[in-house]
């Protein structure tokens, strides 16, 4: 089976649409051929454009600084370019910062989630390219858990953060590139946006069936695996209980002090919850929550990922470890992601509505008929802007 050409690979194949440009560069360490050259180096020896600046988003250029862990602006020793952080006091790009820059290209390999921050980032870059003239670039790279499946609630603005920023469900199903052209429409962006296409990708395709190389988007997301929980996981960041950061296996392991594994893998069995078992397991992180701390809870394997649906599963691991000890359980506080009055967990569910419901014990397969709906209107949103076949 022949493997995917990313919008990297045909970028510098066909590099015309930039020739004579000065570039400024949006990257992480994701940004690399399936030879694992990568972007910047490459863009340094082009000879079609000249390379200005670099921009780094959340966990910087290298991808090596942990999570709420804000990044300062540095030099490349490599290229001698400034590197401007997109992750700290600033998130978007100054008119400073662009003045060397005639056309700003987007090189970051996304997840497939509302809050996973890149796809905020390209928001925020999106709007500093419309404000100062600047052109557009994506070099699309595959959704690593596929392009047809939508899941989740559809965020309420009035729950916009830095961890949603558009009205979008927990799990979109689109690319980077096919997000940018969503954003431009419902934004009504006046930006010069141009995405550079892969070749051979279709939407049905696991990240194994691209032939890409993986290379961990942030520290925390190690495996493909990682990411096909992650839609669901990261909604334990909301909460005391620890999301596994720490251990090998973020995301899927999930516990506290507290729990009692064997109980909760039993009731989470009983749910009967779709492409999903779940493990009793002691784990002790490293660091974050609860470090060097014996933490009961569960590992989330996944058996089927066309009937897994992570978002629901998580939802219920929460559920279920709060009722063990509600004493215990909590809800964590603000400041997170750069909001500092409402709680995390309504910031990533996109509404409140899920922690009272939790609150009050209305079970989750109440909320699914009001989700199938968000998530019906969502698909006929997003249908214009799809770039790639299904099959």
């Amino acid at each position: 089976m022949s493997r995917v050409r990313t919008g990297l690979e045909e970028l510098l194949a066909r590099p015309d649409g930039l020739r004579g440009m000065r570039v400024g560069l949006v990257a992480n360490q994701t940004a690399v051929t399936p030879g694992l050259a990568h972007a910047v180096k490459l863009f340094k020896e082009s000879s079609a454009f000249e390379l200005t600046a670099l921009f780094g988003p959340e966990h910087g250029l290298w991808a090596d600084a942990q999570d709420l862990v804000e990044v300062a602006d540095s030099r490349d020793p490599f290229t001698g370019c400034p590197i401007y952080s997109l992750y700290g006091p600033k998130r978007q790009p100054t008119v400073e910062q662009l003045a060397n820059v005639d056309a700003l290209v987007f090189d970051v390999q996304d997840v497939g989630a509302r809050y996973y921050t890149f796809i905020h980032t390209m928001l925020h870059v999106m709007e500093a390219c419309a404000a100062h003239h600047k052109a557009f670039f994506v070099l699309d790279r595959p959704n690593p858990i596929g392009g047809q499946a939508v899941e989740g609630n559809t965020l309420d603005p009035a729950f916009t953060s830095f961890v949603g920023r558009h009205p979008l469900p927990i799990r979109h199903g689109m690319t980077v590139g096919e997000l940018a052209r969503l954003f431009r429409e419902e934004r009504a962006l006046d930006v010069d946006l141009r995405v550079v296409r892969m070749r051979g990708w279709r939407r049905k395709m696991s990240f194994e069936e691209t032939g890409l190389p993986w290379v961990p988007p942030s520290p925390n997301m190690p495996t493909v695996d990682t990411a096909y929980v992650y839609p669901g996981g990261c909604l334990v960041e909301g909460t005391n209980l620890s999301e596994g950061r720490g251990t090998t296996r973020p995301f899927e392991f999930v516990g506290a002090p507290w729990l009692d594994p064997w109980r909760l893998a039993d009731e989470l069995t009983r749910e009967r919850l779709p492409g999903v078992l779940f493990r009793p397991v002691f784990f002790t992180p490293t660091f974050q929550k609860h470090a060097r701390r014996s933490c009961g809870g569960v590992q989330v394997h996944v058996i089927d990922r066309a009937r897994f649906r992570p978002h629901r599963a998580y939802l219920w691991i929460i559920i279920l470890a709060r009722a063990q000890n509600p004493a215990a359980f909590a809800w964590r506080k603000p400041p997170y992601e750069y909001e500092r009055v409402k709680l995390p967990i309504d910031i990533l569910c996109g509404t409140d509505r899920v922690r009272r419901s939790i609150e009050k014990g209305v079970a989750p397969n109440d909320w699914l008929e009001d989700w199938k709906r968000d998530e019906s209107a969502f698909r006929k949103r997003r249908v214009k802007h799809l770039l790639y076949p299904e099959s």
